[in-house]
């Protein structure tokens, strides 16, 4: 789900010249602790976000907007299990061989970044957009279903791959550029979350002043009362999302902007790209966790998704 960016010239150089500096940069030690802690996330998310997506097939509680905004995070999360968790493991464990098909390592690398870039920016954008969902969930009463639709949200999911695919489409013309339009995307979503929650906590906070002096139908304009403890676990889980995003990919961000706009580079600074690039990648493992602990239907329905599996094993 991070921009795997070993090489920030690589439209400049050989394969061979690319490939002979990035192996050359980290040490075996620490290319092997990589590639074994890369392994391990490659089963947890691929093994969780699988669970969860069954849970969300089986889930009806849930608005399917909004459902499928969770389904479009999860299958991102999904693919930073089966496809960038193994080739990363595959660039570590080729740093420390024999092998000289620097041709191959140069095309896998470039899928690597493209498939990192699209699913960065498609996690970023969706994680803004159940922001959004929660606010409008909150202020638009009786018109939220037919505000949010399922066609609407189909929409903009689609925009936001396409979004990712032109960003990922645009590192193979100038990775700088790409890696500032991302850095743009992110902010904009950013901001749009903050904004969205900011404005959900002071909504709330004066409904919950005035419900007792006023009646509900009146409290709330006319609008159709709402659930308020299960909206707040909603937002809750959101947030814990949100938050997790934040913690897991600053750090990867701060490092590449070094990179890109300090000019800086250099074994150390290797190693904290790949050290922060994994991090970046432990939040798919750490959503299907958050999904199972904030969102209680997600979790029921992944215990009888367990208990089921249980039970065909036994039979």
């Amino acid at each position: 789900q991070c921009i795997k960016m070993a090489n920030f010239t690589v439209h400049e150089n050989s394969p061979i010249e690319m490939n002979e500096a990035s192996q050359s940069s980290i040490p075996t030690g620490i290319a092997l602790f990589l590639s074994i802690l890369n392994i391990f996330l490659s089963i947890t998310a691929s093994l969780g976000n699988s669970l969860i997506l069954i849970a969300l097939h089986k889930e009806t509680s849930l608005h399917p907007p909004t459902k499928l905004l969770l389904r479009c995070l999860t299958i991102t999360d999904l693919c930073v299990g089966v496809i960038i968790h193994p080739m990363t493991v595959f660039f570590h464990s080729y740093s420390v061989t024999t092998v000289n098909n620097w041709k191959m390592f140069y095309y896998v690398e470039t899928f690597h970044k493209t498939s990192s870039f699209v699913l960065c920016q498609v996690t970023i954008l969706t994680t803004g957009a159940i922001s959004v969902d929660r606010l409008l969930a909150l202020l638009s009463g009786l018109r939220y279903r037919s505000v949010v639709t399922l066609t609407r949200a189909r929409a903009v999911i689609t925009c936001f791959w396409l979004i990712g695919t032109s960003i990922g489409s645009m590192h193979l013309w100038n990775i700088n550029i790409a890696f500032t339009v991302a850095s743009f995307d992110a902010l904009v979503s950013l901001t749009t979350s903050a904004v969205s929650y900011g404005k959900i906590l002071r909504t709330l906070r004066h409904r919950l002043q005035v419900v007792h002096a006023v009646p509900q139908g009146q409290a709330n304009g006319g609008q159709a009362p709402l659930n308020i403890a299960r909206y707040k676990r909603s937002v809750s889980s959101a947030i814990w999302v949100q938050l997790a995003l934040v913690i897991c990919y600053t750090p990867f961000f701060v490092v590449v902007t070094l990179m890109v706009y300090g000019g800086m580079s250099g074994g150390n600074v290797q190693i904290a790209f790949e050290t922060t690039a994994t991090l970046s990648y432990f939040n798919s493992s750490l959503n299907p966790i958050l999904y199972c602990w904030k969102i209680r239907s997600v979790r029921q329905a992944a215990k009888d998704t367990i208990k089921q599996l249980n039970c065909c094993k036994s039979s």
